[in-house]
């Protein structure tokens, strides 16, 4: 059962509302619907003695234009058709009940202005599993009026469902900007990528504890009075948690080297960055998916309406350039221990952890495969920052392009899944090889999850099953 009261949403709840198919469990607040209303009744009563953008108004460059007073209604229909021209591909289910969840809880917050109806038919099409038809392309992060407009139209009868629907609904007269004033569907792209990165930045602890024995890595790097002297907190986090994974109690033995690769050594100071970058992330997200960010804003408090610019989304923009930029750090990290796991030199085992006749290949191509989604990561973490956009006559000058910044994130978790499991094959199959004991150490949980889903056969075969499998166990390594 989720709850939907307008403030207290998870990015958790987000992730387990894109998750299922069919029927969401919804507990939508009373006070919520109580509160919306109010702020519907109020927003009619102000348009009829105030100008109030988008209702009595148009909408853009538009805006000096003033809506006929017998034409109101009409007008809101036209702005939820010329709005709903979204292009590309469909929007993946998952995301589709994801921006549906989000909205339904800005709108329950109160401040929206949409009448009631609108309101208790999108949660009803959330509580009986109907999927309108969303595309993907429309959105530069000052709101994501294409989607938006094609839901409300969905809600209204005049666009299709792809699974089930419910009856249609009227359109009063100021519920179509205030139902498409939001970022709700780059903000469900942008959830579940964060949680998404949550997830990997965690398993990458196991994936690299399993490399370090391999590698008979050095404890000294990972030592607590080390992290003491410059205490990121996601550097000390990290620098923990290997210390857990890989039973480091007191003084452990040193390692077969004084000083190891990067990839070993500069974990915590290059992973700290990224824990601390998700972690942001995750509280940005959490606040806007619990915000109010239509313009205008309807307060019933003050009794009147405020026009502004929430529907800005450069906290989001940022932090998800942020995010990406860190972790594509840490990637760089799980190529170069891979290509320490086929060295002989680091494990004292045959070139490429070969195991069949002289010239056998081994794992070789597991470092082409790597360093193909290492560039893929690289290009998804280039920033969108940078650009900007000058639209609608020049009125609107300025876009945070958050939305392609989420598409961006969804683009490097894919990229950095595919990184760990070549990571992780290599770090198996060379422990494997070296019969090593993890009899006493926590990872070793990490090992037999993986060693249960990785083909124990080391003669050379194709290795696209055991990409898939590493992949698939990731989320089980994150909860070790």
């Amino acid at each position: 059962m989720i709850r939907v009261d307008g403030r207290t949403l998870r990015c958790a709840d987000v992730v387990s509302a894109a998750a299922t198919e069919g029927p969401l469990a919804l507990d939508v607040s009373t006070a919520g619907l109580r509160s919306a209303e109010h702020a519907w009744r109020l927003a009619e009563e102000l348009s009829t003695r105030r100008v109030v953008y988008g209702r009595t108004t148009g909408v853009g460059a538009n805006k000096e234009d003033v809506v006929a007073g017998n034409d109101t209604v009409e007008h809101g229909l036209r702005l939820l058709r010329s709005h709903a021209g979204g292009s590309g591909e469909v929007m993946p289910p998952g995301q589709i009940r994801a921006t549906m969840l989000i909205r339904l809880n800005q709108l329950i917050a109160g401040r929206s202005g949409v009448g009631p109806p609108l309101i208790t038919a999108l949660a009803d099409a959330l509580r009986s599993g109907s999927l309108p038809l969303v595309h993907r392309l429309g959105a530069i992060g000052t709101g994501d009026l294409t989607p938006l407009a094609e839901i409300g139209l969905a809600l209204a009868g005049e666009r299709p469902w792809q699974a089930h629907g419910v009856p249609p609904v009227a359109v009063a007269a100021g519920d179509a900007l205030a139902f498409m004033s939001s970022n709700a569907a780059t903000l469900a792209e942008a959830t579940l990528a964060a949680l998404r990165l949550d997830t990997l930045t965690r398993a990458s602890h196991a994936v690299a504890a399993l490399s370090y024995i391999a590698l008979d890595g050095n404890p000294e790097a990972y030592a607590t009075p080390v992290h003491e002297a410059r205490p990121h907190p996601g550097q000390v986090a990290c620098a923990a948690e290997m210390r857990r994974l890989l039973g480091m109690h007191g003084t452990p033995k040193p390692g077969s080297r004084i000083q190891d690769p990067f990839g070993l050594r500069a974990f915590p100071q290059v992973q700290g960055p990224a824990l601390d970058a998700v972690h942001y992330l995750r509280e940005v997200l959490a606040i806007e998916i619990n915000a109010s960010t239509e313009n205008p804003m309807i307060s019933t408090r003050h009794a009147d309406a405020y026009h502004h610019a929430h529907f800005h989304t450069a906290y989001v923009s940022a932090a998800l350039d942020q995010a990406r930029a860190t972790v594509h750090q840490v990637a760089e990290l799980s190529a170069a221990r891979l290509g320490d796991l086929v060295e002989p030199e680091f494990t004292g085992l045959r070139p490429f952890l070969a195991a069949g006749p002289p010239g056998s290949s081994g794992v070789m191509i597991l470092e082409y495969v790597a360093h193909d989604a290492l560039t893929e990561l690289r290009q998804a973490a280039l920033p969108v920052t940078l650009g900007t956009a000058v639209v609608s006559r020049g009125i609107e000058d300025h876009a945070s392009f958050s939305t392609q910044a989420a598409r961006a994130a969804t683009k490097a978790c894919a990229a950095y899944t595919q990184l760990l499991a070549c990571e992780l094959i290599a770090a198996v199959r060379a422990l494997r090889m070296r019969d090593a004991d993890l009899v006493d150490l926590p990872v070793r949980d990490a090992y037999e999850k993986a060693s249960e889903v990785l083909d124990p056969a080391l003669e050379d075969r194709p290795l696209t099953e055991d990409i898939d499998q590493a992949s698939s166990v990731l989320d089980s390594l994150a909860r070790i």
